[in-house]
């Protein structure tokens, strides 16, 4: 059984959310202690959170930064901000989704649903790991990892997803088009600023491993693998 954790400081709604994942087969637990939502995300172990932005103390934006310095799962804000500057900086701080207040149910049980199938795959443990490897940066699809020169970096799925499409294109250019169809998910439109968001976070996923210059704009196209790094490193 998996388990979400939900972050809201309005207890209706949080109940609420409570009651109809429940519904679902999921494990559920409601956050109680504003204070100290990394020490119960690291005690709970979520397979998925729903966060919202405005909370007691510190805000959504700082316990999603504060998860993502320890794990990958799977952050989906719930937000009566519906501006897309507040949108943006929750794909900035580490959200993989964002859903406006008043929310239809079926919605966030369709979001839940495809965003743990995306991060975790039903079938996973039934076939070889999936690795892409280009000139020793080695890209771990299902681990959600980028390595290189015996230095790792934790991804995003949307980030391990243009990852992918620019060492599968390589060296050709990955348009902004195709970018957007990997990123389309079956429940959630992936829009121009969002991959704009998630560009920017890979570019610095890069830089992280010491990187520079790895992803090259195309203008009016789309983006390109830059491979400027020692082809001989080891993976």
């Amino acid at each position: 059984m998996q388990t979400i954790l939900i972050v809201e400081d309005d207890r209706k709604i949080a109940e609420l959310l409570q009651s109809y994942i429940v519904k679902y087969g999921y494990h559920v637990i409601v956050t109680t202690d504003f204070e100290h939502v990394l020490q119960q995300f690291q005690q709970e172990q979520p397979d998925l959170v729903l966060l919202d932005v405005n909370l007691p103390s510190y805000d959504g934006y700082y316990w999603c930064r504060q998860i993502r310095a320890h794990s990958i799962c799977p952050v989906i804000f719930i937000s009566a901000r519906a501006g897309e500057m507040d949108q943006i900086m929750a794909l900035e701080n580490g959200a993989d989704d964002y859903i406006t207040k008043p929310f239809d149910y079926g919605i966030v049980i369709a979001k839940i649903r495809s965003h743990l199938r995306r991060a975790y795959g039903e079938y996973a443990s039934k076939h070889e790991e999936l690795i892409w490897h280009k000139e020793g940066l080695a890209l771990y699809p299902e681990r959600l990892e980028l390595h290189y020169n015996n230095q790792s970096v934790l991804l995003t799925k949307k980030e391990a997803d243009i990852i992918e499409s620019l060492i599968e294109r390589h060296p050709r250019v990955a348009s902004r088009e195709a970018l957007l169809e990997k990123l389309w998910d079956d429940q959630t439109y992936v829009d121009e600023n969002t991959l704009n968001v998630n560009i920017t976070r890979v570019r610095k996923k890069f830089l992280d491993l010491g990187l520079i210059d790895a992803l090259e704009t195309v203008r009016g196209i789309g983006y390109r693998l830059h491979v400027t790094w020692n082809k001989d490193s080891s993976l």
